[in-house]
């Protein structure tokens, strides 16, 4: 059963129409204009043939025109497809055609990989934002041209994205995320930190991640701005926290880390309430010095399968409960899989869990069982209900809150031809948290050097996907059915590294 509510934006541009709604660098769009140009801006995609149902991708940094588009596509009942904008052409064009992406925006700092993404893929209609009416201005010739009925009405069941992440079985998977998934979530954040009409959030994370997203959709619901950064810059951030606008952020620990390091000792200014840390558990030293230099720090756990948040701590529950990720928010249910205190796997129920994997019937199958997400990931209750997360989903890294699965750098490493063999693994990194990092076997008589597969790799995946460290070995450690143990992968790079200190 479908649950009606008028179309955010609409609504929130007639309540609160001179109020700001995005502001980067000199820019400030308030929430009247967002509402026409999202307005103009489906028009003009309704003109290219855009219809409810289709999936348009977006190549996009972070900016204004992403915030238009967003709310454009949800105007005309369109799937919006947020493409990762540090992926590889190949890993643009795995994604475009996985997602049957029918449209693919992007602007001008991306035309080349856009365009790259793009061939071999002849049906597909990508274009250039500034060309887009409505999304950098108010009026458009085109407008008047292609002007067609926008949906009134959000339906809290119908499916809003598709937001690519690393799954259980190590390739990519599109996250059907719904607008009940992001309402649920945004209120489940609201009840759970408050909302002051003098608020104002700082997206520094990129906006094609579930935690940037989830900063323009809580913009609109609550009526407060949204500062836009097109990308970190630790000093930048500072500043505009100095500036006494920003009440609220969100980062990953490598971000905060990055930021006390250039602002010192002084204290932050007392405007900032809250800095939500998610993209894997916060580093204890991290969480003591931000407690010390009192940073209103909360750490939490989420993911993308649950429209981000799951579970917040407090900033003034830090220091008595380190380490753990705090209790679940008010609309979301976790259990773990295991006796009372013990370690197992997290599971998570309530209105912010996906509706599945798009088009991956049996993967979805695999993780939802009796509404219950199930995550992979591992931790336990602790007492009065505080959840401490101990290890991630298995095998996967996560590097500055970037998550890179395993089998992926695998894939594009035995695509040298002189690789037999690959195995890949996460080292700790004191910047980073892991990087990764990989064993080689490489064919009899064709030789490689660690540079030589470093710059192959790098023409395939992400740069951060790109090993720091390759070893080369004459086997690697298999089961009988040839499964890669990569927990002996682990311990042999271990005992490696031991020797190699001094």
């Amino acid at each position: 059963m479908s649950a009606l509510m008028p179309d955010w934006l609409r609504q929130r541009a007639r309540l609160s129409p001179d109020r700001p709604a995005l502001i980067a660098g000199r820019q400030r769009v308030l929430f009247t204009d967002l509402d026409r140009r999202a307005e103009l801006a489906g028009g003009y995609l309704a003109g290219l043939g855009v219809t409810a149902g289709a999936r348009v991708a977006l190549l996009l940094g972070n900016g204004i025109p992403f915030g238009v588009l967003i709310h454009a596509l949800a105007r005309l009942g369109a799937v919006a497809v947020p493409l990762n904008a540090r992926l590889a052409a190949p890993e643009l064009a795995w994604q475009l055609r996985d997602s049957r992406a029918a449209v693919l925006v992007h602007d001008e700092a991306l035309s080349a990989a856009a365009v790259a993404a793009a061939e071999g893929l002849p049906g597909l209609v990508h274009l250039d934002v500034a060309g887009i009416d409505g999304v950098g201005r108010l009026s458009g010739a085109r407008a008047g041209e292609t002007r067609v009925p926008m949906r009134e009405h959000v339906d809290l069941s119908a499916v809003q994205g598709i937001i690519y992440t690393s799954a259980t079985s190590g390739w990519p998977k599109g996250v059907l995320l719904t607008y009940g998934n992001h309402w649920w979530s945004a209120v489940g954040s609201a009840l759970n930190l408050g909302v002051s009409r003098d608020d104002c959030w700082l997206a520094a994370l990129p906006l094609y991640h579930v935690g940037g997203l989830a900063i323009l959709w809580r913009s609109v619901i609550y009526g407060i701005p949204a500062i836009i950064h097109e990308r970190f810059d630790p000093d930048a951030v500072n500043r505009e926290i100095e500036w006494g606008q920003v009440t609220l952020t969100s980062l990953v620990s490598t971000m905060l880390q990055q930021m006390l390091d250039a602002h010192g000792p002084r204290p932050y200014s007392s405007t900032l309430r809250c800095a939500l840390v998610g993209g894997g558990p916060a580093p204890h030293e991290l969480l003591q010095r931000c407690v010390a230099l009192n940073v209103p720090v909360a750490p939490t756990y989420g993911l993308t399968e649950a429209a981000s948040q799951v579970a917040t701590l407090q900033p003034d529950e830090v220091a008595t409960n380190l380490g753990s990720a705090g209790k679940p928010l008010f609309p979301t249910e976790v259990r773990v899989d295991a006796p009372g205190g013990e370690v197992g796997e997290i599971l998570v129920r309530g209105p912010t869990v996906m509706a599945g994997y798009a088009d991956r019937s049996e993967d979805t199958a695999s993780v939802l069982h009796d509404g219950w997400l199930h995550t992979g990931d591992l931790g336990y209750l602790g007492t009065g209900g505080y959840l401490y997360v101990v290890d991630r989903r298995e095998d996967l890294i996560i590097s500055g809150g970037e998550n890179i699965y395993p089998t992926e750098v695998e894939t594009a490493l035995r695509e040298h031809p002189s690789v037999e063999d690959a195995g890949v693994i996460a080292l700790p990194d004191a910047t980073w948290g892991q990087v990764v990092a990989a064993a080689v076997k490489l064919r009899p008589g064709m030789p490689a050097s660690e540079d030589d597969l470093k710059t192959f790799c790098a023409s395939r995946v992400a740069r951060y996907k790109v090993p720091r460290r390759i070893w080369f070995v004459n086997e690697l450690p298999r089961a009988s059915g040839g499964k890669l143990l990569r927990h002996a992968v682990r311990q042999w790079a271990e005992g490696r590294l031991d020797q190699e200190r001094p």
